[in-house]
């Protein structure tokens, strides 16, 4: 094997970008090169390591066994060591790209105004938003940071809390009009539940009352959705009874359009959370990003 140090370090990033971005011809968009350039790196690569990074169909780029290995690994070590040396020559300066993942919703209400903000304060750093409702892998999809809200199912990634939100039990006022409103959340289990599937358990609720009683209750949720701003809508539509954040639901509550029920238990707080990679080396674009974050949202990270 030829020991071209530099030249493979240049071709391992091009390999991440075919994996992030899932094809030749996306990567070839997203670096700026043609994509006969890209493809031939990606071979030289493979040449070089003598092994298939990819499986290559038509339609799809998959990776092969060594390939994820390889993006799993070493693609990370790489950018931490880009982003250092990115630092030596002007000591705060942040360059590079910074690649943010968070829900749609979220984006909207609040980090789109954030991102847009932190781009004009460090204006030699890229900046990508990636706004989904699912969850992202963060090492496959070369996701610097997630901004995720709720509970954490993954507990290899770090993360660092940034606040918390209260959730209320709410329904329409049509739906009240046809079933019994709630007395005790037992009497949930027997309503139409509307179910947000991101959650970890999505169909089990705790309950704390005003004297410090504990109730646990089973949902049976006939509809399912992987997005808040479905939920709500289908909350609003009158389809049935579910939970939804305080701050998104405050107004539509003053307006009457949604009814809070139960206003005597309540339910755990939600959490919204900075994630990342594992790894000795926090990158100080992520770092820099997430103080920045937990400042405008009046939080301290340390």
């Amino acid at each position: 094997m030829a020991h071209d140090t530099p030249a493979d370090l240049d071709a391992v990033l091009v390999f991440a970008a075919v994996a992030e971005a899932g094809g030749f011809t996306a990567a070839a968009e997203r670096l700026g090169w043609s994509k006969a350039r890209v493809s031939l790196e990606v071979s030289r690569l493979e040449a070089r390591l003598g092994l298939s990074l990819f499986t290559r169909t038509t339609r799809r780029v998959l990776l092969t066994e060594a390939g994820q290995t390889l993006l799993s690994d070493c693609v990370p070590a790489l950018r931490g060591v880009q982003d250092a040396m990115a630092g030596l020559g002007r000591p705060g300066v942040l360059r590079g790209t910074l690649r943010v993942a968070c829900t749609v919703e979220h984006a909207v209400q609040s980090l789109a105004g954030a991102v847009a903000e932190f781009s004009r304060r460090h204006p030699e750093l890229q900046i990508e938003l990636r706004s989904s409702d699912r969850v992202v892998d963060l090492v496959r999809e070369g996701v610097d940071v997630a901004i995720r809200m709720g509970w954490l199912r993954d507990s290899s990634l770090r993360a660092t809390r940034l606040g918390g939100f209260g959730q209320q039990v709410v329904a329409a006022p049509a739906y009240l009009e046809r079933v019994a409103p709630p007395r005790e959340p037992e009497d949930l289990a027997h309503l139409d539940w509307l179910t947000l599937t991101l959650l970890p358990t999505p169909l089990t609720w705790r309950f704390v009352g005003v004297d410090e009683a504990v109730r646990h209750v089973r949902m049976s949720g006939r509809l399912r959705c992987d997005s808040a701003a479905t939920l709500r809508q289908l909350a609003l539509e009158g389809a049935g009874v579910t939970v939804l954040d305080q701050p998104s639901t405050a107004a539509l509550v003053a307006e009457g359009r949604l009814v809070r029920l139960l206003p005597q238990w309540q339910l755990p707080e939600g959490g919204i959370y900075a994630v990342y990679a594992p790894g000795v080396h926090v990158p100080p674009k992520v770092r820099a990003f997430i103080d920045f974050y937990a400042a405008r949202l009046g939080l301290a990270t340390h």
